[in-house]
């Protein structure tokens, strides 16, 4: 099982998105493994978006992100990363497909509801970022032998 990190960004939790956004994962199969309602502050922001330092856009998301709390999440599932990118879509809403969580509910280019792990080494980074190691919860739910079958885990 891979996992990645979700985050459900200001947009999206203050439009009332979070629990559909959510059950759209859910509906998947991705079972959550550890969440946190929480508001970011600058300096974990900046450990966050390292990689985007000096670009023109990396003030302005700096401080979108810290405006407003954020739901931000750990999701588990085979191939978690490429899954919950393809259903989150292209970055900008205008753009991204309907049926994705961007081409459903976003029009914007500055906001787009949702950050996801890009790689395997991201998600490992970013989860210890938010999480400890004992908050990331080892469990599967009941249904879960009816999401993968023996070929999908190997």
């Amino acid at each position: 099982m891979e996992r990645t990190l979700i985050i459900l960004k200001p947009d999206a939790v203050q439009r009332g998105l979070m629990g559909r956004i959510l059950s759209r994962f859910e509906d998947k199969g991705l079972v959550l493994v550890a969440a946190r309602f929480r508001k970011l502050d600058e300096s974990l922001l900046a450990q966050h978006y390292k990689d985007h330092e000096g670009k023109p856009f990396y003030a302005g998301l700096v401080r979108f992100m810290g405006e407003s709390p954020v739901l931000v999440m750990v999701l588990e599932g085979v191939e978690a990363i490429t899954v919950c990118r393809k259903m989150m879509g292209k970055t900008f809403g205008r753009d991204a497909e309907g049926g994705t969580i961007r081409g459903d509910f976003g029009v914007s280019r500055s906001y787009n509801l949702i950050h996801g792990s890009d790689s395997p080494e991201a998600a490992q980074r970013e989860i210890a970022l938010f999480f400890d190691a004992d908050e990331v919860i080892e469990w599967q739910p009941a249904g879960h032998k009816w999401v993968y079958d023996a070929e999908d885990l190997g």
